[in-house]
């Protein structure tokens, strides 16, 4: 799953190489922390949110065939 966000990510931004993505697990619930560089932030949070929601959408929908539940959260660095 990790990968998979890294990937879209990635996509949509200017400066790729700053994109890290840190996985947080708890009893339940995986966190999936993004970090991009500053000017990046509004890519991946897109307007009025919908990229990031897209975001979650794509993640939901893989997590549930692993019956995990992931959470996107975007880290400004």
């Amino acid at each position: 799953m990790k990968d998979l966000i890294t990937e879209i990510v990635k996509a949509l931004v200017d400066q790729p190489d700053e994109v890290s993505v840190n996985e947080i697990e708890g009893s339940h619930t995986i966190v999936l922390e993004v970090r991009v560089a500053k000017m990046d932030m509004g890519k991946v949070i897109g307007k009025r949110g919908i990229t990031a929601q897209a975001i979650r959408t794509i993640l939901s929908a893989a997590s549930g065939k692993i019956r995990k539940n992931y959470m996107f959260e975007l880290v400004e660095r």
